[in-house]
């Protein structure tokens, strides 16, 4: 699944995002194109989880 996320701007944010995704699922695969403001994650969680831990991070999807 994949979820823009407008308030990520640097290396930090990528690294504080793919930690959030990966306490909830180790197993997660977690992709961040910086540029694009976009991250892909292949996890067997749903995806109102998974927005979930990204806006508790920190980081709302639209």
């Amino acid at each position: 699944m994949e979820f823009d996320i407008p308030a990520m701007s640097c290396g930090h944010c990528v690294k504080a995002i793919t930690e959030a995704l990966q306490l909830f699922d180790p197993s997660a695969k977690v992709s961040v194109d910086l540029p694009a403001k976009k991250v892909t994650i292949d996890t067997a969680q749903d995806r109102a989880t998974v927005a979930a831990a990204l806006t508790d991070a920190g980081y709302p999807t639209h």
